[in-house]
């Protein structure tokens, strides 16, 4: 059982849309199968984080993917998330580390880099996909999940997004917040909501200090303003298999697999995600031909 959970919230009389995750364990999963090293997990635990509510934004079977391609040393970070509390992600370069930098964080932005895209593909059902996109800002992950909302989706927003890695390479926490205006709010509420954002304790701090999602919320836009209205587990979970593997391999065509049989007597798939390895033997492929 995981002690991660994200909660939803309303906030100023329901102008203000709130979530709040907390997400050490998952991203201490990933961490673990990916063997990414402290800015590498820094990274891609923010992802992780943002992806996952997102996700809860939505509803029943749907799903999304975020990939951020910033052209930096650790290549992309992909995430993916489902409307269940789900997440799951991996990086190009896990082994990707930078001193400290001049603020004495780790330096997310220089392993991310700034040249290039945050992009959402939302998978709602019935083979309809939303794909939006806008160019990365600043790399540090909060400030450009903050910047596509607005561009993208046109929902003023504001992410925080924090993650601790012990000396050890663990992570010690991580988590964060999405809060977004409502439509039809009132102008001295989005006044409110800014200077309540612009005076808080970073977010990386609130978590270190073992604040839960809900404290968190009422930190940032005050107790009485809050109202909570549900909490949600949340897990890294992979949903590959040796099924859908299979599957891949017969997209691969007739000649690719008379190859795996005759050369490679065999064939070994591996799972970007969760790094899980599957094995096909002669036999298994022999049959998926003639399947075929």
């Amino acid at each position: 059982m995981t002690n991660d959970y994200i909660v939803k919230a309303l906030a100023y009389e329901g102008q203000i849309r709130a979530y709040s995750a907390l997400t050490t364990e998952s991203v201490q999963e990933a961490q673990t199968r990916h063997y990414t090293w402290p800015t590498a997990s820094a990274a891609l635990g923010r992802t992780m984080t943002a992806t996952l509510m997102m996700g809860a934004m939505l509803k029943g079977d749907q799903k999304l993917t975020v990939t951020v391609d910033g052209q930096g040393p650790i290549g992309k970070i992909i995430a993916d998330a489902d409307a269940s509390g789900h997440v799951r992600g991996y990086v190009t370069h896990p082994q990707t580390h930078f001193p400290l930098n001049n603020v004495g964080k780790l330096d997310v932005s220089r392993a991310v880099g700034t040249n290039g895209a945050l992009t959402v593909v939302k998978d709602v059902g019935m083979k309809d996909y939303f794909s939006g996109s806008s160019e990365l800002v600043s790399g540090e992950l909060g400030d450009d999940f903050t910047y596509y909302f607005a561009k993208s989706e046109q929902v003023p927003s504001s992410v925080g997004l924090g993650v601790l890695v012990n000396p050890d390479n663990s992570i010690k926490a991580a988590g964060g917040f999405i809060i977004q205006v409502m439509p039809g709010a009132e102008e001295k509420t989005i006044n409110k909501l800014e200077t309540a954002i612009n005076n808080m304790t970073p977010v990386s701090k609130l978590i270190d200090q073992g604040l839960t999602p809900e404290e968190i919320l009422y930190e940032i836009l005050g107790e009485d303003e809050v109202q909570i209205l549900e909490e949600m587990p949340a897990s890294f979970e992979c949903n590959c298999g040796h099924e859908k593997f299979l599957n891949a391999i017969k997209g691969l065509g007739q000649a690719e697999i008379e190859s795996m049989i005759n050369e490679d007597h065999g064939a070994e798939a591996e799972c970007h995600f969760c790094r899980n390895k599957y094995q096909y033997t002669e036999n298994e492929l022999q049959e998926l031909l003639e399947k075929m």
